[in-house]
């Protein structure tokens, strides 16, 4: 967490010195000192001390002194417009406390009331600038070392959605903080000495290095991490005796995190919690397992490098979603493709079914154009930060989901029944809204306009006499000028002096006697007269109680709508999945993509002239040619298992890899796929290890993250698992990686036997087709022209012959003084390398291969150099010994 505070070197002035403002300000402060404060003056929020001078650098606004002696900085915002300068802090990942006007000042004669009324953290505020495809997610982790569990929930507040797992055994710390990865949340709550292996995170800032950087730590008092604590507030919260209903019976890790997040929320003054409903226990074993490294290397929601486009990312690809609700359910559905053949096979029925028929595809397309996001706007109601236009907006919404459900109804097969049955359209609320508010309502309320006629009588009557008193003061004019003799005379308003005469000193000489003056301006005199002053009376009067009127009735409107906030989740869920599989029709017929064959019992993945849907598209955009479809085949039953792909640089094997895995992806989300067919079993979990990258600040170079990553996989891929693996052994010296991309690939072959996808430019790697079975190989076609190397991106069998990589040097520019001596060096090594081969080949079959090995090299070097006739009988076997030892290590 960032440290807020008081600076030592700030002069606070002593209690008895402070201005009863000022007193105001240091008790709220005091009470919230990890917060900037924003304190409510009129129509600023202001803020003083360090958090102006933070502020002010953070926001780049003015700083400013509060006393003539500036030992106050001080500087402010807008209140009307303070939501932007919130959100630039809370996604900077600042606290920050609002402390308002707790009285309205018109009605008071002593200092106005102050007093903190809610916390915005990066976790739980309402960003209305968030993507629709985006989650808030505040997170909570969890640790029991008793039980080796680990705990994680999520919560998004802007959409209601509460979910929690948790972890057992030695890696269920590891799993936990990958799972946190996965979610990226804003903020995570953590206990204050909780231990992540030899990090703590504490409250001085110090957090353990493998949690999600971009991530706020919040820590929290150890006792709000019980289960004594946790469970009973997430009873009490949602009115049951226990949580066996929710699947949280027999995970007290789970719910323990689940009840800190709403200890959290009430902790920030977050109330209003009616849209928080329900609380899903999910397992990562149920779902196509995609790990926080396989999610970023395929790029399937973000960018592989932070600042590139979005476009790069399969999420673009596929999202012509037309509702909030479908864009954050597509999200999640590639974050957790199916493994369920059953929910596959009803996706891909009800897919075919709407790709089948283009004109009913888009009735329910068009319909779907009517709905905005019901989630969000529920969450806006229920934190009671929404106004009379988000209430109608909610009302245009449920007004179009007639039609929505008339368009689902025209298809049987798959999921469209089970979305169709019981689809709650919630007509009756809608009406209620539409009796209740104008079509075109004020943005906040008080200002008398936002409810309609014939709704309260007493506000009809009121409003009879507002508007009648205000033809009034127009009659007052018009018979003042004529009385008077001045015809510039005005009839004026302001919410200080109320209603008042003004006229120019010019005219000063026609005043009656009658009239009293008010306010004396440079170029004018403002008075009043009795008369005025009673219809003054009678209109503030008419418009404080229909203000009042207002209030009330918009109240008991959203506690109406609050009663059927379980509804309308439910049918915010159905709407985003019918949203989903239109759209899944949709891409399929627009880009022609065909339905995958799903084989619950097989390990197959056969595909014929597949492309790269991220690829595809960005090339039809702009306009760059046409993608090479590719086909493939492994089997890690009967057929290859591992096929071995080598080529030159930049000839197509990351996005041949890539492509495999996105297949996989879309097949197992219920989408069609962009091949001429793909057919394949069910995957449990998809590994990547693609392309290079360090991290320098928690000490690990390139190869030591390669490493780790391989080490993952090795250590958890199962044979139904799709593995691909890109360049390992790249990142140190050619001997080193030369052998252990070799173990590996002996071990994936032999002890796992999952698909896998092994590129690399190690060609030396290709021989092993002769000693492993299952092992194919394939390469990246080019051709070699006068003029250079041409890719021809077309994936074929057999094993390359050379990487060309200097034939790629030269495409990037390289000097050709630099290339011609690359050249040269080139052959200088091959013909050494040659002459080794060949030097080494006589030993026994048994021994040639082992020559690429610096450890066998290093063993057959000290034979050759034995002088065996002056050896005795001893020295050979010590000699013998020592070798047995070191082929052994």
């Amino acid at each position: 967490m960032l440290a807020i505070g008081m600076s030592v070197e700030t002069p606070i002035p002593a209690p008895h010195t402070q201005t009863p403002v000022m007193r105001q300000f240091f008790a709220a402060k005091q009470a919230h000192p990890d917060c900037l404060l924003f304190f409510r003056m009129g129509d600023f929020y202001e803020l003083f001390y360090d958090d102006a001078i933070l502020v002010a650098r953070e926001l780049q606004i003015s700083l400013t002194a509060r006393d003539r002696e500036k030992a106050i900085p001080m500087c402010g915002v807008p209140y009307h417009a303070a939501e932007n300068y919130l959100q630039k802090l809370l996604r900077r990942g600042y606290r920050i406390a609002m402390c308002e006007q707790l009285e309205d000042p018109k009605l008071t004669k002593t200092l106005v009331r102050r007093g903190v009324t809610r916390v915005l953290t990066p976790g739980t505020a309402l960003d209305s600038s968030l993507a629709a495809n985006d989650n808030t997610f505040l997170a909570a982790l969890t640790l029991n070392t008793k039980s080796d569990a680990a705990g994680v929930a999520a919560l998004d507040l802007s959409t209601g959605e509460f979910r929690a797992t948790e972890f057992h055994g030695k890696s269920a710390i590891k799993e936990a903080v990958d799972e946190l990865h996965r979610l990226a949340p804003r903020e995570i709550l953590l206990a204050t000495n909780l231990r992540l292996g030899s990090a703590q995170t504490t409250l001085n800032g110090e957090e353990d290095e493998t949690l999600p950087a971009a991530a706020t730590k919040t820590p929290l008092e150890d006792w709000v991490f019980t289960a004594d604590y946790a469970l009973p507030l997430l009873q009490q919260h949602f009115r049951a005796n226990s949580l066996d209903g929710f699947g949280l019976g027999t995970h007290a890790s789970a719910a323990t995190a689940a009840g800190a997040l709403l200890h959290y929320l009430r902790a920030t003054h977050h109330e209003d919690l009616e849209h928080l409903d329900s609380l899903g226990y999910y397992e990562r074993a149920t779902c196509l397992e995609l790990d926080a490294v396989s999610v970023r290397n395929l790029e399937l929601t973000e960018p592989l490098f932070s600042g590139e486009s979005n476009q790069t990312t399969l999420l673009y690809t596929l999202d012509a979603c037309r509702t909030p609700m479908g864009k954050r359910l597509l999200r999640s559905t590639l974050l957790r493709p199916s493994i369920d053949p059953m929910q596959i096979a009803a996706r891909l029925d009800s897919v075919a079914e709407a790709h089948a028929s283009l004109p009913k595809r888009e009735t329910l397309r068009r319909a779907l154009d009517g709905i905005l996001d019901l989630e969000r706007l529920l969450a806006r109601i229920a934190l009671d930060s929404a106004g009379p236009r988000d209430v109608v907006a909610l009302c245009r919404t449920l007004s179009a989901l007639p039609g929505v459900l008339y368009g689902a109804k025209e298809f049987s097969q798959g999921r469209w029944s089970a979305l169709t049955q019981e689809f709650d359209t919630l007509e009756e609320l809608c009406g209620q809204i539409g009796r209740t508010l104008v079509e075109d309502p004020p943005l906040k309320l008080g200002e008398g306009d936002a409810i309609a006629q014939n709704v309260d009588a007493e506000m009809d009557e009121l409003r009879g006499l507002s508007r009648s008193g205000r033809e009034s003061i127009a009659a007052i004019e018009d018979r003042e000028r004529e009385r008077t003799g001045i015809s510039s005379l005005k009839v004026r308003f302001n919410s200080v002096f109320g209603y008042y005469l003004e006229i120019t000193k010019s005219n000063l000489a026609n005043v009656p006697a009658d009239y009293e003056r008010k306010q004396t301006l440079v170029n004018a005199e403002r008075f009043t007269t009795p008369e005025l002053k009673d219809y003054e009376r009678k209109i503030l009067t008419a418009q404080d109680r229909i203000a009042e009127i207002e209030r009330r009735i918009f109240v008991d409107l959203r506690r109406t709508i609050l009663e059927a906030a379980h509804r309308m989740r439910e049918t915010a869920r159905r709407v985003a999945e019918i949203d989903l599989l239109a759209n899944f029709a949709h891409l399929a017929a627009l880009r022609n993509w065909t339905r995958p064959v799903i084989e619950e019992d097989s390990t197959v993945l056969e595909f014929t002239e597949a492309r790269h849907p991220v690829v595809e598209l960005r090339l039809e955009e702009s306009a760059l040619g046409r993608f090479t479809p590719n086909s493939g085949f492994l089997d890690a039953t009967n057929g290859p298992s591992l096929a071995l792909i080598t080529g030159p640089n930049m000839g197509g094997k990351s996005t041949y890899l890539r492509m495999a895995a996105m297949l996989a992806v879309m097949a197992q989300c219920g989408c069609f796929v962009p091949a001429a067919s793909l057919r394949i079993g069910l995957v449990d979990r998809i590994f990547t290890r693609i392309g290079a990258s360090d991290n320098v600040a928690r000490g690990r170079s390139t190869f030591m993250v390669e490493m780790t990553e391989t080490a993952a996989i090795l250590n958890t891929a199962t044979a139904r698992s799709l593995i691909l693996l890109d360049e390992m052994g790249r990142g140190t010296a050619t001997y080193d990686g030369l052998s252990l991309a070799w173990a590996t690939v002996e071990h994936l072959h032999n002890k796992i036997g999952a698909r896998t996808l092994f590129a690399t430019h190690y060609h030396e790697l290709t021989l092993l087709h002769e000693q492993l079975t299952r092992l194919t190989n394939l390469r990246v076609a080019c051709r070699e022209t006068p003029t250079g190397i041409v890719f021809l991106h077309t994936v074929e069998s057999g094993a390359a012959d050379r990487s060309y990589g200097i034939e790629v040097a030269k495409l990037a520019g390289l000097p050709r003084e630099v290339i011609d001596r690359a050249r040269s060096v080139l052959k200088l090594h091959e013909k050494v390398e040659t002459q080794q081969v060949h030097a080494q080949a006589a030993p026994a079959p048994s021994m040639q291969m082992t020559i690429f090995t610096p450890l066998s090299q290093r063993v057959v070097d000290r034979v050759r150099e034995l002088d065996v006739d002056r050896m005795t009988p001893m020295e050979a076997l010590q000699l013998l010994s020592e070798l047995k030892r070191e082929i052994s290590e």
